[in-house]
């Protein structure tokens, strides 16, 4: 199959690292892509949210499959295009990507759905959670324990818009469960648990996700299909009972409270940089997968998912999130990749010979062990090896998974 992947974060490069490995796979292309995928297809300067640009590479290309990373594209309803000109796709219409582009119409797809959520707030008091309805690139939503920090968040999340939704504070531990999605059915993928606060100790601002790590103690295969059949499943068949059936990755954040499981939030692609930890986890022809979701039929579809542990730690420019890093000369990915770990680039550029910086978060590296200690070890070793001026990681992903 000739492939085209749509992104250019360390989410679409661990995608683009797994497709590279199909046995299925004829070309691999990616649009725009970076300076790490470029190592393993062909890049195409080609903006992931231009539709028409998107249309006219995968007739040029004759493209068999067209996998969309980013959220973005998939709300502006880069997919529909795609789809109308009868172009296989991995990634939901713009309709069922609202689950992630409308925090308030997801709410009334879960009250219909019967999906337990935290539960709405109609005025904004603290102790709270307060919401940006729209995309905010993971850093939309702000934990409010005072009022102090609630009148921050206001201010925080008018900047995303106007809308905003006011939830109540859930306490327990959260995780990112996954399922590849053809409109009807639901394949289970493993549990990972991120850390989205800057700082150690789940300390600072919100950020797109620091690190990662899976398995998650307590959550086997059983566990997963368990929460699949009250949170997922409800909700495709909800989605498509309003002619909105959701085909790609349905990812669910949830609170595991003491009451049960309850949706944060859902997302509508795969998570970054959950995927990091979550693909080489997993064995068989995932490009096969993807394409029997894309058709609509996951009747016959297998992965199986391995004892193996991963641990991802994300190096990030020392202004993240407030701000980016540019131009900046990264050292030492080859001497991180012969330790044995997988280094994905997310935001990165070449300049001549060499990388440099081109972002906030710059790289995500992984460790694979069998055990998480040992995927830990092997990641924060590989960590050691890498440096660009002013380069920052949080040192306890996954300090406290003892697997």
């Amino acid at each position: 199959m000739k492939v085209l992947l749509v992104g250019s974060g360390g989410r679409e490069h661990a995608l683009a690292w797994k497709l590279s490995q199909a046995p299925s796979l004829d070309e691999l292309h990616a649009a725009p892509g970076n300076p790490g995928i470029a190592a393993l297809g062909q890049c195409h300067p080609v903006h992931a949210e231009d539709g028409e640009g998107l249309l006219h590479l995968a007739g040029a290309l004759d493209a068999d499959l067209v996998v969309v990373g980013p959220e973005a594209p998939l709300v502006a309803g880069v997919a529909d295009e795609l789809r109308h000109a009868g172009v296989r796709v991995f990634g939901p219409s713009r309709e069922a990507a609202r689950i992630e582009g409308s925090k308030t119409f997801a709410k009334d797809v879960m009250r219909d759905a019967g999906v337990p959520t935290a539960e709405s707030l109609s005025i904004a008091r603290a102790p709270c959670v307060i919401k940006a309805d729209g995309l905010a690139a993971g850093k939309g939503v702000f934990v409010c324990r005072d009022q102090t920090e609630l009148d921050s968040a206001l201010v925080a999340a008018a900047a995303f818009g106007d809308s905003i939704v006011i939830e109540e504070l859930l306490e327990g531990e959260e995780i990112s469960v996954f399922a590849l999605c053809d409109g009807v059915r639901a394949l289970a993928l493993p549990v990972v648990q991120d850390f989205k606060r800057a700082d150690e100790g789940d300390e600072g601002p919100n950020t797109g996700g620091m690190g990662s790590y899976s398995p998650v103690p307590g959550f086997g295969p059983a566990e997963i299909e368990e929460l699949l059949d009250t949170i997922h499943r409800p909700v495709l068949a909800e989605l498509a009972e309003r002619g909105a059936p959701f085909i790609g990755v349905l990812f669910a954040g949830l609170m595991i409270a003491p009451d049960g499981p309850r949706v944060l939030e859902f997302n509508c692609r795969f998570g970054d940089p959950e995927t990091q930890s979550l693909l080489p986890r997993l064995e068989g022809d995932f490009l096969e997968v993807l394409a029997a979701a894309a058709t609509g039929d996951l009747s016959g579809a297998d992965l199986t998912v391995t004892d193996r542990a991963a641990v991802t730690v994300v190096l990030a420019g020392g202004e993240y999130p407030a701000g980016n890093d540019v131009g900046s000369p990264i050292e030492g990915i080859a001497e991180a990749e012969e330790e044995g770990a997988l280094v994905f680039h997310a935001g990165t550029a070449r300049k001549g010979d060499r990388f440099v910086t081109n972002g906030g978060r710059i790289l995500n590296v992984t460790g694979i062990g069998d055990s998480v200690i040992a995927a830990r070890e092997l990641a924060y070793g590989a960590c050691d090896r890498i440096s660009f001026p002013n380069m920052r990681y949080r040192k306890d992903i996954a300090a406290v998974a003892h697997v």
